[in-house]
């Protein structure tokens, strides 16, 4: 599928012109607290020339043959960015936690950690994350470390996703 740069993009947004669209693909989840698992998800970034990026993002456990299960996480935000590649985000997730983010944007890559994070009484306990997407080979890929319930930060997702 071509992708077009459109002609209204924020020009602080040019380094993240690329997460524009909709991807889909699959991926990989482990944890110490919980069974390894697999994903299918379905990432939207949208924009309307203002300096940022709407975010959505939902997906859906699936079995060994790729069906799905059951649905699973849904989140959604903004991608904010600023002057010379520095990028704010902030999240809310149906699982009771709203997070800010920090990081930088260059060369196909965005990597950010989370500043501070709020949460409901009956969320359970998060601590923080670690997120890196880049564009490898025309596709998005991203690594999603977390520490979560008394453990430390380390890897929780990983997945490929085709535009689409």
């Amino acid at each position: 599928m071509a992708f077009h740069i459109p002609e209204n993009l924020h020009a602080d947004c040019g380094p993240i012109a690329w997460m524009l669209g909709t991807w889909r693909g699959n991926g990989h989840g482990d944890y110490p607290t919980i069974d390894k698992f697999e994903y299918g998800q379905e990432l939207i970034f949208q924009q309307d020339g203002r300096p940022f990026f709407h975010y959505m993002a939902r997906s859906w456990i699936v079995d060994e043959n790729g069906e799905k299960v059951r649905d699973a996480a849904q989140e959604t935000g903004f991608l904010r960015c600023r002057p010379g590649g520095k990028v704010e985000m902030t999240l809310t997730h149906m699982t009771g936690f709203v997070e800010i983010w920090y990081g930088d944007a260059a060369d196909g890559k965005v990597e950010l950690v989370t500043d501070a994070v709020a949460r409901t009484e009956s969320a359970k306990e998060y601590a923080g994350g670690k997120r890196l997407y880049g564009n490898v080979e025309g596709d998005l890929l991203y690594a999603y470390d977390m520490a979560a319930m008394g453990q430390e930060l380390q890897p929780h997702l990983w997945a490929r996703l085709k535009r689409g």
